[in-house]
């Protein structure tokens, strides 16, 4: 099996998450500069915005880089062009089904890679063309399914036959070599990145990620059906209280609206949406975003060296 850096051309078999409203251009590039693929996550951009954050990317590295794009988002259409205008390598898609602007993409070379979180899903969008299968568990943090990373990677890799990377609930390398273990070809990290010294979020969201113990996320709007994990705070468990007492979508649109924003921006731990995965209970120190990705891969093949020697 061709691991994800030899698809890539990256260093790592590692894919860091294209987190809206947090992975700008500057820290994609940092992400890809430290042996990762970067990525800029259009969810909270616009046309021109997306545009400038590439143009920044391509300024400050050399290497492969993608853009996430969700297809919700009002400017979808726009950004499937621009990401062809402005040369990008790598398209990673989520919310929806990418069918319409695959042959495009395909057209100018890029690599077309959707998140997923069924395998029925995975199967669907396999003969469009696609290169790859992101398979996210419901560890992750921000927009979540229902399925673990354990239960699902191994589902995804028995449906399709393009290379499956895992998501979700991976920080150390212990995670990557059982993500390997699963049959994927590499990984997308987004939670234990949250915590680099690059990462361009507010002091008071990476100081809350660092007190988080194991138990300390939940998911918002499950019951409603736009399931969120952020770590627990004053919005998120009034929020699911709410939720649970039947307030229709718009009272609970109150709590959420731009509520990721002033998390990142402005620092606000009380209301702000602290996107965040299960594995925020191991994250103990703000590091170089190189030194966390050397740590997940050296740690990765030392698991699965003492694996061989203990078997």
């Amino acid at each position: 099996m061709k691991l994800l850096n030899e698809i890539l051309g990256t260093k790592y078999p590692i894919i860091q998450g294209g987190m809206a409203n947090i992975a700008t251009g500057e820290f994609a590039a940092a992400c890809s500069n430290a042996g990762a693929l970067g990525l800029i996550g259009a969810g909270g951009m616009n046309a021109d915005t997306l545009r400038q954050n590439i143009r920044r990317c391509k300024e400050l590295t050399d290497k492969p880089f993608g853009v996430n794009i969700m297809l919700m988002h009002p400017q979808a259409d726009e950004f499937a062009k621009i990401v062809v205008e402005e040369g990008v390598q790598v398209v990673t898609t989520g919310a929806g089904n990418p069918g319409k602007y695959v042959p495009m993409w395909k057209a100018a070379g890029i690599k077309v890679i959707p998140v997923v979180a069924a395998a029925v899903l995975a199967k669907h969008l396999e003969p469009l063309g696609i290169d790859a299968v992101i398979a996210e568990g419901t560890e992750s943090g921000g927009h979540v399914g229902e399925m673990t990373t354990m239960a699902l990677v191994p589902q995804v890799v028995d449906a399709v036959k393009v290379p499956v990377i895992a998501a979700g609930g991976i920080a150390d390398g212990r995670q990557l070599a059982a993500a390997l273990a699963l049959g994927a070809c590499g990984v997308q990290v987004g939670t234990c990145l949250l915590v680099s010294e690059e990462c361009p979020i507010h002091e008071n969201y990476k100081a809350a990620l660092l007190k988080a113990k194991d138990s300390d996320t939940i998911v918002t709007g499950r019951i409603g059906g736009s399931p969120v994990r952020v770590l627990k705070n004053r919005m998120s468990r009034e929020y699911v209280r709410q939720e649970k007492a039947g307030v229709d979508k718009m009272e609970l649109e109150k709590y959420t609206l731009g509520s990721l924003r002033r998390a990142v921006f402005e620092g606000d731990t009380a209301t702000g949406s602290l996107m965040a995965g299960q594995v925020a209970g191991m994250l103990h120190e703000v590091r170089p975003v190189a030194d966390i990705l050397a740590d997940l891969w050296d740690g990765g093949r030392q698991r699965i060296a003492a694996l061989s020697d203990e078997c």
